[in-house]
């Protein structure tokens, strides 16, 4: 009897617990203009989404937002005066939505000061790191990289700019070389990085 009852319970908890990935959600189609916010431990801001800039982007960042993908992550890159970047350190969610890559687009939205794009390392890896720009970076739209041109920017920080550029940059390009020791100790990389800020939670706030 008692092995009935835990087997129900494990069921039930099985059955409650946070769907971490569903093919389906990469088939979901972003409105064409829609707000997200952020909220940090340094207060809130908002960007608004234009799908028209990168289409295939913007698929991809509504769906993220929608579940909850960047919720509870790291900015875990801040230059001055050059881009914030964040993104989901948790291997078992990036694994499964890092199969459907964002397809490449053409630069059509300009990666000025507020901008939001994606980070690519070369054709079709555009993932799931974001950057905001902190500075007007007219050189991001046409720079050649891995036979790839150009950061398509999607979306611009429309409330809140002040918040993003008061995000700790005081490590700069630093964080980066161990940047692959934050999936699997996240502890030991902010042990090292203490004064990083944090991403609490994304949500769509408004859609057009």
């Amino acid at each position: 009897m008692k092995k009935i009852v835990l087997l129900v319970l494990s069921l039930a908890l099985f059955s409650c617990s946070k769907e971490v990935f569903n093919t389906k959600w990469t088939e979901e189609k972003a409105p064409e203009n829609f707000i997200t916010r952020f909220e940090t431990n340094k207060g809130t801001f908002d960007i608004e989404i234009t799908r028209d800039g990168s289409p295939k982007a913007a698929d991809r960042f509504y769906q993220l937002v929608r579940h909850h993908f960047y919720d509870n992550t790291i900015f875990y890159r801040v230059v001055p005066n050059f881009v914030v970047q964040f993104g989901n350190g948790d291997t078992i969610q990036t694994h499964k939505w890092d199969k459907f890559k964002v397809a490449d687009e053409k630069v059509k939205m300009s990666n000025l000061k507020g901008a939001l794009s994606y980070a690519r390392a070369g054709e079709e890896t555009r993932g799931n790191d974001l950057f905001i720009n902190l500075n007007d970076n007219q050189r991001l739209d046409t720079v050649n990289y891995n036979k790839v041109r150009g950061f398509p920017a999607f979306g611009k920080v429309i409330k809140g700019m002040e918040v993003v550029e008061s995000l700790y940059g005081g490590y700069s390009n630093e964080t980066m070389d161990p940047y692959d020791t934050l999936s699997p100790n996240r502890a030991a990389f902010l042990k090292r990085f203490p004064k990083l800020d944090l991403l609490h939670k994304v949500y769509i706030l408004k859609t057009k």
